[in-house]
């Protein structure tokens, strides 16, 4: 599983000119599940980010957690976070978990961030084509993986 975490003011995502999903300040997730990955992943995943210390305290040292700060998340599917470059100019997309065990495992993952103590997920559709706007905060941009 490989998250690439987002520090912002807000996010939000859009399908067919529609909001579907948005936060305020916390994070915006970019969500890939590669081969290997399953729901046993899930939980450790949604703990490490919801107190992962990335938000500054009054001396700009990051202190707090998006649970501290009680900011929301936005999680958007990205399948492309497993993309190998390593030949060609055209990516190659085979370490992506097909779509068929990844959505399942996508659908599932807000229910881990609530449990983690996040008060407010918001979520992108997994396969749709999906406009993603953010105000990144910082910017503050990690990748995470489990």
């Amino acid at each position: 599983m490989r998250v690439v975490l987002q520090r912002v003011r807000k996010a939000s995502v859009e399908i067919d000119g529609k909001v579907v999903g948005s936060c305020g300040v916390g994070l915006l997730l970019l969500v890939g599940f590669g081969d290997g990955d399953s729901e046993h992943k899930l939980q450790p995943m949604a703990e490490k980010l919801a107190m992962m210390r990335i938000f500054p305290d009054d001396r700009g040292r990051f202190h707090y957690s998006v649970r501290d700060v009680n900011g929301g998340v936005l999680a958007v599917p990205q399948f492309t976070l497993f993309a190998d470059t390593s030949r060609g100019r055209r990516p190659d997309f085979n370490g992506a978990l097909r779509p068929e065990i990844a959505k399942p495992l996508f659908e599932a993952f807000p229910a881990a961030l609530l449990a983690a103590g996040i008060s407010h997920v918001a979520t992108g559709v997994f396969g749709a084509d999906m406009l993603v706007s953010l105000e990144n905060d910082g910017p503050v941009t990690i990748i995470v993986e489990n």
